[in-house]
């Protein structure tokens, strides 16, 4: 598929032609003016998360991503926890290892944090090593599954019955209501190898992959399509990425070349590898991916990849001018991505760019909404108004 062919829909949930926008949180450090450099002034304290959440409230994103890895920074259901009473209409797309909490008492944790933003909730569910771990694959993939199948029961059912190869229950639901109706908080997923892909298309709702060249992503979508339709689904698909948006071409990569200008290589690839999955096959992509990038790390036209030398994750950025970014963002929709992801250096700034030239150009929605997920009036639950028992 070349720039300039036309795009076909992969198979998708969402026919409408509609995406949810959201931005990026700090949870797990990283935020800085330059890459590669560790900034105190934007370290993950309490505060600059928070002002993060809340400026994204106020700048019109529908959704947060709320990361989650063992380094410093804040814990994921805490911050969650704690960001929510101060929000009014922006979804927390909370992320969450499996295996890190008793499934049982997952479900439950993200029952109440459902309720206390009255079904303004997603999840983004990684099957990563554990911290301190280095773990078989086939464990990570049949307990990530075991605990979306458990979630998906205590939300659902008036019992989780489960009897799997790691998890075994017969137990009442009720601890574990959440406020969203029709399945619970939508399961956003992640990963390329080939458990994880299976994963996602037998029990998840969104499939998030991370910066590649177009014809790469459109051969993953139509692969993770095929997969779902073979377990009788349909899933959506987002994209994870950074950007760099200004009002010309020239000024976006001068910025893109200012955020590389004190880089250190070494210092790079040491903060890069402290992530869960700076080793995982999507990173590894990535990297090979930038081996054919031109003298200023473009692989595509827009499509810049030197973050990836100074970060794990997405390791990919838009750069240029509004209207360049609103023509890609509405290819990337005629493949089928329902949902964008966007991150910038430093967050707050680059929030307020893109909110400011391109935000109001996008058909923004909220897919718990737009999924029919949030009911209209309070829903019968037993934290809510269901008799006790």
């Amino acid at each position: 598929m070349s720039l300039s062919s036309p795009i076909s829909s992969v198979a998708i949930r969402t026919p409408q032609r509609v995406a949810e926008i959201s931005w990026f949180d700090d949870l797990c450090g990283g935020d800085t003016q330059y890459l590669s450099v560790l900034d105190g002034a934007y370290r993950s304290s309490w505060a600059h998360c928070r002002d993060i959440t809340l400026s994204a409230e106020r700048l019109g994103y529908s959704n947060i991503l709320l990361p989650t890895s063992y380094t410093v920074g804040q814990d994921v259901l805490t911050f969650a926890a704690g960001i929510a009473p101060q929000t009014s209409r922006i979804n927390l797309l909370t992320a969450i290892r499996t295996g890190e909490i008793h499934p049982p008492m997952l479900a439950r944790a993200l029952a109440s944090l459902d309720h206390m933003l009255e079904g303004r909730l997603t999840i983004n569910i990684i099957n990563s090593d554990l911290p301190g771990l280095r773990e078989v694959p086939e464990l990570r993939y049949q307990r990530c599954a075991e605990t979306i199948e458990i979630l998906r029961q205590a939300w659902t059912q008036e019992r989780i019955v489960h009897k799997g190869e790691l998890y075994q229950f017969d137990m009442p639901s009720d601890p574990a209501k959440p406020y969203q109706q029709n399945g619970g908080p939508l399961l956003y997923f992640g990963g390329t190898s080939e458990g994880a892909r299976e994963v996602c298309a037998q029990y998840c709702d969104m499939f998030l992959m991370w910066p590649e060249t177009e014809e790469m992503l459109y051969e993953t979508m139509q692969d993770l399509s095929a997969r779902a339709a073979r377990h009788g689904r349909q899933i959506d698909f987002g994209l994870r990425i950074h950007v760099i948006v200004r009002e010309t071409e020239s000024e976006a990569r001068t910025y893109a070349r200012k955020l590389m200008s004190k880089f250190d290589p070494a210092k790079g690839a040491e903060i890069k590898s402290r992530a869960q999955d700076s080793w995982s096959l999507g990173v590894h992509r990535q990297n090979q991916l930038r081996e054919h990038a031109d003298n200023e790390g473009f692989v595509e036209p827009l499509l810049w990849t030197d973050i990836g030398k100074a970060r794990s994750g997405a390791g990919g950025a838009l750069v240029g001018t509004p209207d360049q970014i609103v023509e890609k963002l509405n290819r990337y929709m005629d493949m089928g991505f329902r949902a964008f992801i966007f991150s910038g250096y430093p967050l707050l700034d680059e929030a307020d760019y893109f909110a400011r030239y391109v935000l109001p150009r996008l058909p923004n929605v909220s897919m718990p909404h737009f999924q029919g997920r949030i009911p209209h009036e309070t829903p019968v639950t037993p934290l809510t108004t269901a008799p006790l028992r």
